[in-house]
Order: structure tokens, then C-alpha cells, then sequence
């Protein structure tokens, strides 16, 4: 048993990782933004609101405060949505001991600096943080429940993807470790771009050949992308990849696929967004992956299409004739390092 750990974020995700590690840690702080939730979480010892009918062990203590959730702390797990890192961190780092180890476990990629969760961290703390990331083809409620699933624990140093990928191994969960920080970043947060567009598919109405399609060629999308920015073109076929991407997009606890089905179907983004309960990560990260575009000239015309739907009010029936005439090539043109 590991000592102690702090989770910063309670929605579904921080919440079940914390059920998660409370088999490996013997004391969890979880700090809960919400008063209210905080309070009922405290005496009912569960989250009725992001993961009801999950309880919570006796080892993981909700809290408000920042304070009390990462003072003495030297290993926080960030379970924020990307576009509130900045502003968290910036929350608790009077609070932060030298030498911490931060983990993130947010898949997206912030709108205006284009930084992968690890980057906005080095950016707000310091350089030379200590960073990484655990992600892969995982739903919060799966792991709350305990189905055997897989992780991938990715570090630029080796030896701390290995402490991490121990921390989160259990006999429930295969955690594997590697050092592609910035590919395996950009494979969580770019697949929930094409979850959303395969959502839109689905709620068209269209066949199995149409999804199969287009997470194959989204595959090779978040490739040209992610090799641009100097990711290894092997990680997109691995759990961050290929794995992360065939959960999203075909299974009905993807938040960012059920919000594509909406579309599918004529209702706007407000409409979806106003009723939401829990962030889809996916419609900000399409801003960003239609911003990488242009700004690496990388052929990727499913996001693309996927932009002009949700913030140009194109018609989701147009976008898929458009896609359909758009000039093709070789299969894997455009991923450095399999042309």
C-alpha cells in the first residue's frame, strides 16, 4: 500500500479513480468543487450526482478546501476539465510541495495556447514539474464497478511512468507505461473529435460500414496531427490510440458519441449543452483540433466537417456529402513515419 494521494476534481472520472486507488492508497483527498455535492458525498459516502450507486470506501475524505486536499501532498491526480486547469492550479499552487509529482487524467487540449494538459501544467507551475499522464480506453463507471480494463501511464522519464503505472495496477486494471507524453495526450483528447462526428453518423441513421469508416480514417487524422507535433506514430495504434478511439466512439457511456447522436438527429449544440450534466470534452477540443490544422497544414477533413457542424451550423447531411468528394491519396499520407 502507497501512502497517500490527492484527486483534484470529483466529477465521474475523479470519482472513480479514487474508488479505483482506494485499493493501492491508504488515505485519498478528493477535492469537490461543489459545496453542495461535497457535503452530500461526506454523509452518504457517494456521488449521487456524477457516479450514483458507486460508494465510496472509507479511505477517500471529500473536501472544498484546496488547502486541506494538497498541503503535504506530494502526489496529486488532476481530474479537471482542460479548460479549467489553469485557473485550478492557479487555486492551489500557494499549497504545493517542492518536488510534487502531478498526474493528469483530463483528456483535452486548451483553446487559445493549444497545450496538452502536462504543457498547462509546466506553464502555470514550473518547467521542470514533474508531470504525467495516465489515460486509455476506459469508461468511469466500468472502473468504478471494477470490469478488467487497461491504462497507459506515459511520462518523458521512463522511471516515473513506472511509478505510476504502479500506482494504478491492480488485478482489476493492466497498466502498461511508455514515454510519448505529448502523442498520448493528443490521442485522449483528438478521439473525442471523431466520437463526436461518428455520433452524427449514428443519429443519422447510417450503417456499420459508415462508423467503421470513419474511425479508421479518424485514426490516421489524430496521426498526421499528432506526428506534426512530434508524437511517435506508434502510439496512435496502441490503448491511447486505436483503443481510446473504438471505446469513444461506439460505446453508449461516451458522452462526447451521445452528443453526436444529437446532432444526428437536428438538435443545435445549445440545445445539447444546456442539458448536460457533465462535460463533453470533445466540443471545445474540436476548436483546437480545427486551430492544429490550420496551423501544421495537416489534411484532416472529418474534424474539419465536424467544426462547420457544431460552430458554423452546417447541416450535418452536407457535411457527409462534402466529406465524401474530398480528393483522397495514399492511405497513410501525411503520418511522419509512414509515408
Amino acid at each position: 500500500m502507497h501512502e497517500k494521494i490527492s484527486i483534484i476534481g470529483a466529477g465521474s472520472w475523479g470519482t472513480a479513480l479514487a474508488i479505483h486507488l482506494s485499493k493501492n492508497f491508504r488515505q485519498i483527498s478528493l477535492w469537490v468543487y461543489e459545496p453542495e455535492l461535497c457535503d452530500a458525498m461526506t454523509r452518504n459516502r457517494e456521488n449521487t450526482w456524477f457516479l450514483p450507486e458507486h460508494p465510496l470506501p472509507e479511505n477517500i475524505h471529500p473536501t472544498t478546501s484546496v488547502q486541506s486536499a494538497v498541503k503535504g501532498q506530494t502526489l496529486i491526480l488532476l481530474v479537471v476539465p482542460t479548460h479549467v486547469i489553469r485557473q485550478t492550479l492557479a487555486r492551489i499552487k500557494p499549497f504545493i510541495e517542492k518536488d510534487c509529482l502531478f498526474i493528469s487524467a483530463s483528456k483535452g487540449i486548451e483553446n487559445d495556447t493549444l497545450f496538452t494538459s502536462h504543457q498547462i501544467i509546466q506553464d502555470v507551475l514550473n518547467a521542470n514539474t514533474p508531470t504525467a499522464t495516465i489515460s486509455g480506453p476506459t469508461f468511469a463507471r466500468e472502473v468504478a464497478e471494477g470490469v478488467p480494463s487497461a491504462l497507459l501511464a506515459s511520462s518523458e522519464n521512463l522511471e516515473t511512468a513506472r511509478q505510476v503505472q504502479e500506482f494504478f495496477t491492480t488485478d482489476k486494471m493492466k497498466v502498461f507505461a511508455n514515454t510519448d507524453l505529448v502523442g498520448v495526450e493528443i490521442g485522449g483528447a483528438l478521439k473525442n473529435v471523431i466520437a463526436i462526428a461518428t455520433g452524427i453518423c449514428d443519429g443519422l441513421g447510417l450503417g456499420f460500414n459508415t462508423r467503421a469508416a470513419l474511425i479508421t480514417r479518424g485514426l490516421v487524422e489524430i496521426s498526421r496531427i499528432g506526428t506534426a507535433l512530434g508524437a511517435k506514430p506508434e502510439t496512435f495504434y496502441g490503448l491511447t490510440g486505436l483503443g481510446d478511439l473504438v471505446l469513444t466512439c461506439t460505446g453508449d457511456l461516451s458522452r462526447n458519441r451521445q452528443l453526436g447522436i444529437q446532432l444526428g438527429k437536428g438538435q443545435s449544440l445549445k440545445e445539447i449543452t444546456e442539458n448536460m450534466k457533465m462535460v463533453a470534452e470533445g466540443v471545445l477540443t474540436v476548436k483546437s483540433a480545427h486551430s492544429l490544422i490550420k496551423k501544421f497544414n495537416v489534411q484532416a477533413s472529418i474534424m474539419e466537417e465536424t467544426y462547420r457542424v457544431l460552430y458554423e451550423n452546417k447541416s450535418p447531411v452536407q457535411a457527409l456529402k462534402d466529406l465524401m468528394k474530398v480528393e483522397i491519396s495514399t492511405e497513410f499520407a501525411g503520418i511522419k513515419g509512414l509515408e
